[in-house]
């Protein structure tokens, strides 16, 4: 992992727009989102044995949740013709199933031609509207928004909105194998997978892309967010195709996941959250959802399939783990995760990314706290979970250097074993978990809500997580000396952690253990009503939020601290 983080920008590995894989799909939108509608087409059969019955049976479950979805949850982002094209759809289905003077070969060729409009439709849905242009406004208008507001935070007066004085790099630390992606990037096709923990993420992570001067990346993004219009605008702009948590419908599934293996086989580097949204709990995720990563294994063998056995046709996924301080969200995205896990009906609020202002609310406060990001790269490994060099090269954990291809290889030749697929899409799940705690840099804020919680769960051990959470914050202090002496103990194991290369720590965790823990109080969830951990006035710690604190806690998971209470 390299020491420090970059204070640049970085040149672009392709500077003319026309070079980037991007803009080359834009240019053939068209049919690409043609060709992904009769991949999709041809899967769905292939998944249903081209059993007439199967599809029928596929095509009406399509049908009933699309009416279902339209009238308990439409959204303000969905087509204007919506209702108008599932009637149709509605219809055919009766009168080919009611028409008496079909014969068996008739119906199907009217279900395929259902199925054609649907996956068409789907398709034409989820296709990402990338303009060259208006990225290269957007990626203006968010480094220059964020310079502006981080200047206005540390340079007082009206001159601070044109300072140019402290850089993004200064505030968002980029670490890692930096030289490692571009490397990678300009010979094969980057997959990058970061964890999730803010709707800010996107953004973000666009950022992150431009600075490292990589060519963008298409990336799914919530339907939900193109409800807000500055996200709208920023997501198209980013190069989002969108995906519509609502629809579970085997139909649309198989579109989108063909949509993002035909586009990785495009060459078009890619972005997608594996987690699948938010972390609710506030841990790094455990367990991946794999939809869309079963995509970059099945695109790597498409590419061995067609011959591309050099390094051009090869895939690398490249872990990224993001580091807050706080999340803005955290208030209502613990209470959904406890009202999941407990089963209870907690008070839900609304999510603080629910309007544009609210947003921009949020960034100013963002800016003009003293609060950093991390931004950790991980090395890039092959579609088997492998690390590669920087010449792309794969290499097994002896070292020894491997044949991608062979994985994919059965009596000499390339086959499709979807079985097979599906153990190597596990694996690679399991190897990016692993790869986002190694890359996981351990803040302040971390340490002390870990610390306090801990605590306070060993001083009420006979109760369980959820009437441990119902205790009344006022009855709650933990003594300072107590409370220094535990995050020095947890300090010390985290130090011996980050010996062992299983995870990072921040620069400014070198300072002594009473500068950290002031650290941390003051960053801990900053932005919230209600502050996860404060320091009353006769010194001792405090919290006005415990399940806000369960959260901020819930970042040390996975390291075996709990041990040490």
């Amino acid at each position: 992992m390299a020491e420090g983080y970059i204070k640049h920008q970085y040149e672009p590995i392709l500077p003319q727009k026309d070079e980037w894989p991007v803009v080359k799909l834009s240019k053939s939108r068209k049919d690409f989102v043609k060709k992904v509608a009769e991949a999709s087409k041809k899967s769905v059969l292939e998944i249903t044995g081209n059993n007439i019955d199967l599809l029928k049976e596929e095509l009406e479950t399509t049908l009933y949740r699309e009416k279902l979805r339209i009238k308990q949850n439409p959204w303000a982002v969905d087509p204007d013709d919506d209702s108008d094209f599932w009637r149709k759809v509605r219809q055919v289905l009766v009168q080919t199933s009611a028409d008496p003077h079909l014969n068996k070969t008739q119906k199907k060729k009217k279900y395929l031609e259902v199925l054609d409009d649907i996956t068409m439709r789907y398709a034409e849905e989820i296709a990402s509207n990338f303009v060259h242009t208006h990225y290269k406004v957007t990626r203006r208008m968010v480094t220059f928004g964020f310079a502006r507001l981080l200047n206005a935070a540390r340079v007082k007066g009206i001159k601070s909105l044109f300072s140019n004085q402290f850089t993004l790099q200064d505030k968002i630390q980029i670490v890692g194998e930096t030289d490692q992606i571009r490397e990678l990037a300009s010979k094969g096709t980057i997959v990058m997978v970061p964890t999730h923990f803010s709707n800010l993420d996107s953004i973000l992570i666009g950022w992150i892309i431009s600075v490292l001067g990589l060519p963008p990346f298409i990336y799914g993004a919530g339907l939900n967010l193109f409800n807000i219009g500055i996200f709208a605008y920023f997501m198209n702009a980013l190069g989002a195709y969108k995906v519509d948590r609502r629809k579970k419908n085997l139909l649309y599934l198989e579109t989108l996941k063909t949509y993002s293996s035909e586009a990785i086989q495009f060459g078009v580097h890619s972005l997608f959250f594996p987690g699948g949204t938010r972390s609710r709990s506030g841990m790094i995720e455990k367990k991946l959802k794999l939809g869309l990563l079963s995509t970059a294994v099945e695109a790597q063998r498409a590419n061995y399939q067609k011959g591309q056995q050099n390094v051009g046709g090869k895939i690398f996924i490249v872990p990224v783990t993001i580091n807050y301080h706080f999340v803005l969200e955290a208030p209502s995205l613990i209470q959904e995760y406890l009202s999941i896990t407990g089963q209870e009906r907690y008070y839900k609020e609304r999510d603080e990314f629910s309007t544009s202002y609210k947003i921009s609310k949020f960034l100013v406060k963002f800016f003009t706290k003293g609060s950093d990001i991390s931004v950790s790269i991980g090395k890039a490994m092959d579609v088997m979970g492998n690390y590669v060099d920087n010449a792309g090269n794969s290499f097994d954990q002896h070292g020894r250097k491997l044949d991608t291809r062979d994985y994919f290889v059965s009596n000499g030749k390339v086959t499709v074993d979807q079985q097979r697929e599906e153990e190597y899409t596990h694996h690679l799940g399991r190897r990016i978990v692993e790869e986002f705690h190694i890359n996981n840099r351990v803040f302040s804020s971390h340490l002390v809500a870990f610390t306090a919680f801990q605590l306070i769960k060993r001083e009420n051990r006979k109760l369980d997580l959820y009437n441990l959470l119902r205790l009344p914050e006022e009855d709650i202090f933990i003594v300072y000396v107590e409370f220094k002496e535990a995050c020095e103990m947890v300090l010390n194991k985290i130090l011996d952690l980050e010996a062992q290369g299983k995870l990072q720590v921040a620069p400014h965790m070198m300072q002594d253990i009473d500068g950290i823990i002031s650290h941390g109080l003051d960053n801990v969830g900053m932005y919230h009503a209600k502050r996860p951990l404060i320091k009353n006035n006769n010194g001792n710690i405090e919290t006005q939020d415990l399940s806000v604190l369960y959260f901020y806690h819930n970042r040390l998971i996975g390291y075996d601290l709990e041990k040490l209470f």
